[in-house]
């Protein structure tokens, strides 16, 4: 089994995303992927597209313009988006933000909008499309374009995560399947919140290549179409989990879809177990100590060398 056990240490700028993160539903960390994980997921991601999975979903209607991409699971397939999911500075992070001394990996989801594509991804809680129940359940979307608004940039309704109300999931396209499975729910549908857009204060970030966007299981969210002519706009949408996440066998989750079915073997998870399944896999586990006890070792080490300096 590939773990880790090292100590977390971030810097002050993560730290502070942290902090903006469990305040307002979602936060942005700037430059924390290198060059090399953007080359090589770019690389991976076309290989997707040229080669859609038996999964994937096609948004935009045919012999409309653009393309609106999405597909599930990537890291079961592709050796690259495994090596990401498991050896990327992303696990760290999130054991860091959910204080969990293990972490794992709930699935991988891409999302892609090439240039003039007029779909929308509708505003919607991710939680309620998930067979899951805890709080240590993070989100972490991955450019690897610079994305603004007109590229289809991500908005989030700022502290909509601490609201008790939890909404239907919303089919991101009219033929994608999904819309009877959520049906089965039977829960609210999501009120029209850019009706009243200025009622709200809404979240969004330019972002670049290297940077990545912290987000709440239950804050609200959405993203327009790709306005530009020549910009794609390609991301990855990565699930991370806790120590206290379980298995939900409520009716209606994303889980039931025969396509994602076909992709994972038998899951035989009951309502309340732990996720411990191939599927679901432990990829790190971590010493996580306080900032003050990481403060006092590093204080001991200046004092152990100021001391050797006067010997």
């Amino acid at each position: 089994m590939d773990l880790q056990s090292d100590p977390i240490e971030v810097s002050d700028e993560t730290e502070s995303a942290i902090r903006e993160y469990h305040k307002n539903g979602a936060s942005v960390i700037r430059g924390i992927l290198d060059k090399k994980w953007i080359s090589t997921m770019r690389e991976a991601i076309q290989r997707v597209l040229d080669h859609p999975g038996s999964a994937s979903v096609e948004y935009t209607p045919k012999g409309e313009e653009g393309r609106y991409y999405g597909d599930f699971f990537l890291w079961r397939r592709d050796p690259d988006f495994e090596e990401f999911m498991r050896h990327s500075p992303l696990p760290a992070i999130a054991a860091k933000v959910l204080k969990s001394n293990s972490i794992r990996f709930f699935y991988d989801q891409l999302l892609v909008k090439e240039p003039l594509t007029k779909e929308k991804t509708p505003f919607h809680q991710d939680l309620p499309y998930w067979p899951l129940k805890g709080e240590d359940i993070l989100s972490i979307w991955v450019p690897f374009d610079r994305v603004g608004l007109q590229q289809g940039g991500v908005r989030f309704l700022k502290g909509s995560h601490h609201w008790k109300q939890r909404y239907a999931p919303t089919a991101f396209g009219k033929d994608s399947g999904f819309a009877k499975i959520y049906a089965k729910m039977g829960w609210e549908p999501l009120p029209d919140f850019e009706k009243n857009d200025n009622t709200y204060t809404w979240l969004n970030w330019e972002t670049e290549p290297g940077d990545v966007i912290l987000f709440h299981p239950l804050v609200i969210h959405g993203s327009g179409g790709n306005q530009s002519s020549n910009q794609r706009r390609r991301a990855l949408a990565m699930r991370f989990l806790g120590d206290d996440v379980v298995w939900d066998s409520r009716p209606g989750t994303f889980i039931e879809k025969e396509t994602i079915q076909e992709i994972l073997p038998e899951l035989n998870l009951k309502d309340g177990d732990q996720l411990e399944s191939p599927c679901f896999p432990l990829i790190r586990t971590f010493s996580i100590q306080p900032e003050t006890e990481i403060m006092k070792q590093n204080n001991f080490q200046e004092n152990s060398i100021r001391n050797s300096s006067h010997e």
